[in-house]
């Protein structure tokens, strides 16, 4: 079942004093019924490692009315490097424990909810979970368990987005169902401006990873960086074989590189613009997919907050509606995959 956002909708345009004393700049740039749409909102955000950090950080500080993280994992010292709400004596404790008190410290107005029980994300309990939630953020799991969550979430008329980081690259994909939006009418002469209405048409993740290139010019798909998109696939196509383990060995590039080329040729990618994945760049992901580096991070997160921030918000097309990073460059691009 696909049913719209809240969108354009109109909401109740009460807020209290506190409340515009703290946002007073952001409602002034996006107006009291964004601010209240947001202030309405509860996140479902699950794992939280670098990516999330960052996001969380943003949409917390920005309003959102309530927070629940989903994470059964312990914080591991590799996680102190990106996760800014962990601390040295935190190695051991459970993520949700060590982060919640920080997090809440960032704004009191906005409610916190964790959960480590790692049957949260279980058939039997996903559902009544997600009842209650208007958005969900799943960040750094494998493909199996995105399409799995995705599904469930489209099942349910309940907005999607998913991101994470490989060592360099990062990703962002989010299946927004139908989605309205208000944005500016570039079309209208300067003196006339005005906003208009729009809706996009979202597709799940399993509809978007059968997207074939075909009929894409040469500069269409060079513009993409095509190299990317495939990588981050390749990567999941690699975890789907290997347990959920990312590759973390020199000897994994041979095995990547095969899974990146028959992606490509299957997609039917301008063989002009890419013929076959670059070998550098596998051998760069064979060795460092499985690591967070903060400033990637950082980027990601923030993005991802941003884009989450403006489809609550109901202003400005969100990413359609899978956007790469590559950090060897310092770019990003976004590709439409399988949207009408």
């Amino acid at each position: 079942m696909a049913t719209s956002n809240p969108g354009t909708k109109s909401v109740p345009l009460s807020i209290t004093e506190d409340e515009a004393a703290v946002y007073d700049r952001q409602i002034r740039l996006w107006g009291l019924e964004a601010q209240q749409r947001m202030r309405n909102a509860t996140i479902l955000m699950v794992r939280l490692k670098g990516v999330a950090t960052e996001a969380i950080k943003n949409i917390v500080l920005a309003g959102i009315g309530k927070l629940i993280v989903v994470d059964a994992d312990d914080v591991a010292e590799q996680d102190l490097g990106a996760g800014f709400f962990f601390r040295d004596e935190d190695v051991g404790k459970k993520r949700v424990d060590a982060a919640k008190a920080r997090i809440e410290s960032l704004n009191p107005l906005v409610a916190v909810q964790t959960v480590s029980d790692p049957s949260a994300l279980e058939d039997n309990a996903l559902e009544p979970l997600l009842a209650g939630v208007d958005m969900v953020c799943v960040t750094d799991v494998d493909r199996t368990t995105l399409v799995r969550l995705n599904d469930t979430c489209r099942r349910l008329g309940k907005p999607f987005y998913s991101g994470g980081t490989y060592g360099l690259l990062g990703y962002i994909f989010c299946d927004l169902l139908q989605h309205d939006y208000i944005a500016p009418d570039r079309s209208a002469q300067k003196d006339a401006a005005k906003n208009v209405k729009n809706t996009a048409t979202y597709v799940p993740l399993r509809t978007a990873l059968q997207h074939r290139w075909t009929g894409m010019t040469r500069r269409q798909t060079k513009e993409v960086n095509p190299a990317i998109p495939f990588s981050v696939l390749a990567l999941w196509e690699y975890q789907a074989t290997h347990g959920g383990a990312l590759p973390d060995d020199p000897m994994a590039a041979q095995e990547l590189e095969e899974i990146a080329n028959k992606l490509i040729g299957a997609a039917d990618v301008n063989k002009q613009v890419l013929p076959n994945i670059p070998r550098e760049l596998i051998e760069t992901l064979a060795t460092t997919a499985a690591h967070e580096l903060s400033p990637v991070c950082a980027v990601v997160g923030g993005l991802l907050a941003q884009d989450i921030l403006k489809a609550l918000a109901a202003r400005e097309p969100p990413i359609a509606n899978f956007f790469t990073f590559d950090g060897n460059l310092g770019g990003g691009t976004v590709v439409r995959m399988g949207m009408p």
